[in-house]
């Protein structure tokens, strides 16, 4: 698909995030669980899929036509980071053919010093012609990370890091307000759990939507309604 093709296809719609970490009930060693997840988000008519690892995003891409926002999730201690952390896993998403490449884009800096700004530049310069999205938690860092190339900016990381901690909602001002003033094309992610959040997400300004937990996560669907149920007891 060309650049154009995938805006037209997210825009205004939903992706699915599609993914099972391996402490998770999900995971299976040898995979084929995910692409199942993304062919059932397929049929109910989303936009795209998220994905985390090579293995996952291959099997995916066999299965269903849509864009791919592709990730590598790993740690690096002390570096709080774990999202595409460095140009290694860079290159393994881009060898495997993802659509649009997700990093962090928060203000910790990588195991080699570099800020997410710089790290983006980097992967404009070795790939240009690769469409980038940075998982970002306020506005300072998103605004830094689109002017470093960045196609979209995701609110992802807001309420996992230290500038954000305590922030476990869906933050619709801050949205819009991204949305206003940030270049790039805004994708909302992160503490979406219903559907008529995700409508007023886009109608904050997002540009598209991400949505995993609420969709692909059996145990912490379950957890959601046994812990409401609880509470009422």
């Amino acid at each position: 698909m060309t650049h154009q093709e995938i805006f037209d296809q997210i825009q205004g719609g939903l992706i699915v995030s599609c993914q099972a970490l391996e402490h998770e009930p999900l995971y299976t060693r040898e995979g084929g669980v995910m692409p199942l997840m993304a062919k059932a988000a397929a049929q109910s008519g989303a936009v795209g899929i998220r994905a985390n690892t090579v293995r996952d995003i291959t099997q995916i891409k066999e299965v269903v036509k849509l864009p791919v926002i592709g990730i590598i999730k790993k740690e690096y201690p002390p570096c709080p980071m774990h999202i595409t952390v460095t140009m290694k896993e860079v290159d393994e998403l881009v060898a495997c053919g993802v659509d649009i490449l997700a990093v962090q884009g928060t203000s910790a800096v990588r195991p080699n010093g570099q800020s997410s700004p710089e790290f983006i530049r980097a992967i404009r310069e070795k790939y240009p012609d690769q469409l980038i999205m940075a998982d970002c938690d306020n506005l300072e860092n998103g605004i830094a990370c689109a002017r470093a190339g960045a196609d979209f900016v995701g609110t992802t990381m807001r309420g996992y890091t230290p500038e954000t901690k305590g922030i476990d909602d869906v933050d619709f001002g801050f949205i819009a307000r991204l949305a206003r003033e940030c270049p790039a094309k805004v994708i909302a992610e992160g503490h979406i759990h219903t559907p008529e959040q995700a409508v007023q997400a886009l109608y904050a300004g997002a540009f598209a939507l991400v949505v995993g937990g609420a969709i692909t996560r059996p145990a912490e669907i379950t957890a959601r309604y046994t812990a409401a149920i609880n509470n009422h007891k």
